[in-house]
């Protein structure tokens, strides 16, 4: 088992619109139970990312990005880099990602 390191967490602002878009768009077509959820798996990602920043796999099409498939609806990408985690962007994973990366 790969040792655990303890990372800080930074979300860019593209980051913060994607997950701001995300919320809407759930508010305004489901109910509040989903919004929980959503909060959520943003929380456990985050938890995970910081102790195993390495925990998912690098991006296919650029190897300093890693995508975390938070659900079956969204994932995350972010870097590592000098112990911190930048994450770049949530992306629904219904679109083609390759415009985006």
């Amino acid at each position: 088992m790969p040792k655990s390191k303890v990372a800080s967490i930074f979300w860019t602002e593209r980051s913060l619109q994607n997950a701001i878009s995300i919320k809407e768009y759930l508010i305004s077509n489901f109910s509040a139970k989903e919004v929980d959820q959503f909060y959520a798996i943003l929380q456990s990602f985050e938890i995970a990312v910081c102790a195993f920043p390495e925990l998912y796999p690098q991006s296919s099409v650029r190897k300093n990005l890693r995508r975390a498939v938070l659900s079956k609806v969204f994932s995350a990408y972010y870097r590592f880099h000098n112990g911190k985690i930048e994450v770049i962007a949530l992306l629904d994973n219904r679109c083609d990602i390759s415009q985006w990366i």
